[in-house]
């Protein structure tokens, strides 16, 4: 059984640094893409940061370069998104997303998300 679970949201002033943390199980970790995404209400989900395979380099959106660090632990099959200086803007629910492509099939899972406030 597939899971993959968030943790590490919350309430956070403009300025200040949060970790999240997703354990994932089920798959194999190392042959996925893991990602970060987020989603406001009334908005479409937006990519975040990817860490991909094979050690390649990390992607970010040009609205969190510089201020995110995505990285992956595939002893503990365990990616995580350190945001420093984060803004009001980057209130969201951040979900935790494992992908893997090959030929031309396609393995995607979720995590039900958590909580990101960034709020005086």
């Amino acid at each position: 059984q597939v899971q993959l679970v968030e943790s590490g949201g919350g309430l956070v002033q403009p300025g200040g640094s949060l970790r999240l943390s997703c354990a994932a199980s089920g798959f194999t970790f190392s042959s996925y893409s893991m990602n970060w995404y987020r989603q406001v209400p009334g908005k479409d989900r937006e990519f975040v940061a990817s860490s991909p395979i094979n050690d390649h380099a990390p992607a970010y959106a040009d609205s969190v370069k510089g201020r995110f660090t995505i990285s992956r632990d595939n002893v503990k099959n365990t990616v995580y998104l350190q945001m420093n200086s984060l803004k009001p803007e980057d209130t969201a629910v951040y979900y935790c997303n494992a992908l893997s492509l090959w030929l031309l099939k396609k393995w995607e899972y979720w995590g039900q998300g958590t909580q990101v406030t960034v709020s005086p």
